[in-house]
């Protein structure tokens, strides 16, 4: 059984920020959600957060279901474990994993349990290799390459400051002896606290095995400690996720200016163009074109559709439909099939079933809008009295002639018309013409009075 512990309780001031370190987002997650995906993709049954710093803010975010434990002070890395020594029990394993480490992920997690459990380890660490080594604890071996111990960088000697290798902070530990260890770890060191890595030591001389596995990725142990670094990580996300989209058979024109989220899907044969960004739990099908310059948040694209410098959330469009250009479909919109959505349309909370047509300037809030219906040039759907937000229902077939006002609740019936111009406040009988306008008047000579 894998329980994991997630340290997220420091303060991060070298973001600079309101915001809690490990709520900072790289594209539409936070750092800590990806490391808690990453340990569920790890196996994962539990998953501890110890929070601290801003604890309720961070609570509040996290969305996946994680039991939460408490560090008032900041006594190190060691300290904060201790806070969940009654989550980790003594059955089974416990990974240490760190919130704003948000390149790790699941499948080099799961070869660190391959490794733990072939090699017969108490506690493995994950270790990797790098040119610059300074700030990061090293891992120190004998001659014969075995694993002797991890210094922190600032009580490390000359010659161990040299190593190359590096602690990256993960552990997995065999539960029971990590419960152990930390009861005997002390704040004998040079920041007065309480090192996690001073288990290992308390482990070995209890004559039980430590050792380190070295990835190859030095990129996944990276922590964020500025915006700086932020960009820098959300490149490296960025890339991952676009070449796997891209080796799975989608277009991605130009994957530096491509800003897809994780939990993204896109089906092979899709084309996504320069300038789009897709985040949260969207899914894109086959031969669909998405951009460019295109924002789609939590939405369904069926097969074909085309979606052009347009926004789209919340949103279900169906099959070889046209969004936009300048189309912002609002949340909550159901657009089917072989529907056009034309330049400058808005539209919110609506259903518009297949045929129907939007080509430009108009706007279709809470509405339900049958097959094979037109709407003129700046058609406007008034659904707000003031205090209520109310319905209207255009029935298949109608014409909504431009300039025309549908005042909700108000009913079009199948084939009806409405005339230009025209402010409908009335239910339109099927095959009838709507008109609500003023009859033309001309004033004779009224420019030339006004003029004197």
């Amino acid at each position: 059984m894998l329980k994991v512990v997630i340290l997220a309780a420091g303060a991060g001031t070298r973001m600079k920020s309101k915001i809690p370190k490990v709520l900072h987002k790289i594209i539409d997650k936070s750092m800590l959600d990806y490391v808690i995906d990453s340990a569920i993709e790890a196996g994962a049954l539990e998953v501890c957060v110890v929070v601290g710093h801003m604890k309720d803010q961070v609570m509040a975010e996290v969305k996946h279901q994680v039991v939460f434990v408490e560090q008032d002070e900041q006594l190190g890395t060691g300290h904060a474990v201790m806070q969940a020594k009654s989550f980790i029990g003594t059955e089974g394993q416990t990974l240490i994993l760190f919130g704003d480490t948000p390149m790790i992920t699941g499948s080099t997690l799961k070869k660190m349990q391959a490794y733990h459990q072939k090699t017969n380890q108490t506690v493995t660490v994950l270790s990797t290799l790098v040119e610059d080594s300074s700030g990061y604890g090293r891992i120190v071996r004998d001659q014969d390459g075995e694993f002797m111990k991890s210094v922190e960088h600032k009580d490390a000697s000359d010659d161990e400051r040299a190593i190359k290798e590096i602690n990256s902070g993960r552990y997995l530990f065999e539960a029971k002896a990590l419960v152990d260890a930390l009861v005997k770890i002390t704040t004998d060191n040079t920041q007065g606290e309480y090192y996690l890595p001073d288990t290992l030591n308390v482990i070995m001389d209890a004559c039980m095995k430590d050792d380190a596995m070295v990835t190859s990725d030095y990129q996944e142990i990276l922590g964020i400690n500025n915006k700086v670094q932020l960009a820098e990580a959300g490149k490296i996300i960025q890339t991952r996720i676009n070449q796997k989209l891209m080796l799975s058979g989608v277009t991605i024109t130009d994957p530096e200016h491509t800003y897809i989220g994780k939990d993204v899907t896109v089906d092979a044969d899709a084309i996504i163009l320069p300038g789009t960004t897709i985040v949260g739990l969207s899914h894109v099908s086959e031969d669909a074109i998405i951009g460019p310059n295109s924002y789609i948040d939590s939405s369904i694209i069926g097969e074909g559709t085309k979606i052009n410098q347009s926004n789209v959330f919340n949103s279900k469009i169906g099959e070889h439909t046209t969004v936009g250009p300048y189309a912002y479909i609002r949340p909550n919109c159901t657009i089917g099939n072989h529907i056009k959505i034309g330049d400058f349309v808005e539209i919110k909370n609506a259903i518009i079933e297949d045929g129907s047509k939007v080509s430009h300037l108009t706007y279709i809030g809470d509405a339900d809008v049958g097959k094979n219906v037109n709407f003129g040039c700046g058609t406007v759907v008034v659904n707000y009295d003031g205090v209520n937000k109310n319905r209207a229902t255009i029935k298949d077939n109608a014409f909504i002639g431009c300039n025309t006002n549908l005042i909700s609740p108000v009913v079009v019936e199948e084939n009806a018309y409405t005339a230009a111009g025209s402010t409908i406040s009335k239910n339109v009988p099927s095959y009838a013409l709507g008109i609500a306008r003023a009859k033309q008047i001309n004033i004779d000579d009224w420019v030339k009075r006004k003029r004197n």
